[in-house]
């Protein structure tokens, strides 16, 4: 039994971390009907077979603009446990789907809203994407190294961590309160609020003292043992061999140890002549033989891959980290449970695939199912 089997999850049809949310909560079990548009928008924001964040979902065509649509779609959440949506804000109201509708329909409804300034605020209305929500947030101010633009993985700290992960913890701390109470709410998950509720770690290395406004000037951005290097072949290592032990076994390692320049571990003044030094030293050896010498030693050490190398490192394949689903790298389900350890992630469901499969289950006589498919109000296609 996976651990949210039994949870039932309306997503209306977006871009972005709402459907990776959706798809997390698919991942570990629960029941997510996917409401989507009767037609592709055929924009690229439109993955169809490729899309990995629709995964293990059920697909519902609705014409969300047609007043059968929208009915239809309430009949839909009087079921629900919570609803995901990432539209800008009013738009669900506007269709007749905000949250007191939802909610007169259902009163357990956990109303999950994702947006990246959040439902209220000068921003709120306001286009942006994962960078720019990053920018407002001070989350991407140490994203790169000194004197360059600041710049971090595209959608993973913003999209993903701060904004499709927090609505995640919302919606099921909702859940478990309204089951407490009886009671629904809703949730507003900004990414600039979650990637700001990120840096309280690096919050607390600034109050200690141990973390400078300027870029490049501590321990995490500027230390030589916290850093990526290129090797002689052009692939990269990292190294973070923040406490003293595991930095002498680094420095022991690379034949280092009692040399002067690497003495004052954690004094800046050493840092650029020692970074220097170990530049030099990675450019003499590829990453492989890099590899051979630190990797699965307590000098805190990894390659730098790329998904598909990182596919095939043998931690990854001994954990299952990856696999290839329908002719595509994915990876797999996170976390792991000791005994609902959920499925192998499901397959992508084709736009309105299970239209009338839940429609019956909601209650949908042949009848109405006809006379909606028949006006357009819901459409239906065979995997």
């Amino acid at each position: 039994m996976s651990v949210l089997e039994g949870v039932r999850v309306i997503e209306i049809e977006g871009i972005g971390p709402g459907p990776f949310c959706a798809m997390l909560l698919a991942d570990l079990g629960a029941d997510v009907v996917l409401v989507q548009r009767t037609r592709s928008s055929g924009d690229i924001t439109d993955m169809g077979d490729a899309a990995i964040h629709h995964r293990g979902k059920r697909s519902v065509a609705v014409d969300l603009k047609s007043a059968q649509g929208v009915q239809t779609t309430l009949q839909l959440i009087e079921q629900a446990d919570c609803l995901v949506e990432g539209m800008r804000p009013g738009v669900m109201e506007r269709l007749g789907l905000g949250p007191d509708a939802c909610l007169a329909r259902n009163p357990r409804l956990v109303y999950g809203r994702m947006t990246g300034w959040g439902q209220t605020g000068p921003l709120s209305q306001a286009a942006g994407h994962d960078l720019n929500y990053l920018a407002l947030s001070g989350a991407l101010w140490y994203a790169s190294p000194a004197g360059t633009p600041p710049h971090t993985p595209p959608t993973v700290v913003g999209d993903i961590a701060g904004g499709a992960l927090y609505l995640a913890i919302g919606l099921l701390a909702g859940i478990l309160n309204a089951r407490t109470t009886g009671r629904g709410q809703v949730v507003d998950a900004a990414i600039v609020d979650g990637a700001a509720h990120m840096m309280n770690l690096l919050l607390a290395l600034r109050a200690s003292g141990s973390l400078e406004i300027e870029r490049g000037a501590s321990m995490l951005d500027g230390a030589h043992w916290s850093a990526a290097y290129r090797c002689a072949d052009g692939h990269f290592v990292a190294v973070q061999s923040l406490e003293p032990k595991f930095y002498a076994v680094l420095l022991e390692r690379l034949d280092l140890a009692g040399d002067p320049d690497f003495a004052r571990q954690y004094d800046p003044g050493s840092w650029p002549r020692a970074r220097q030094r170990l530049a030099d030293l990675f450019a003499t050896r590829s990453r492989d033989e890099w590899c051979a010498l630190l990797e699965g030693s307590d000098a805190c050490f990894a390659p730098v891959l790329d998904p598909e190398e990182a596919a095939r490192h043998p931690h990854n394949v001994a954990r299952g980290v990856f696999s290839t689903r329908d002719g595509m790298l994915q990876a797999d389900p996170a976390p792991r449970f000791s005994v609902s350890s959920p499925e192998r992630p499901r397959r992508i469901p084709r736009r309105g695939e299970h239209t009338i499969e839940v429609l019956r289950e909601a209650g949908v006589d042949e009848e109405q199912l006809r006379g909606l498919i028949a006006r357009g109000a819901v459409a239906s296609v065979r995997r």
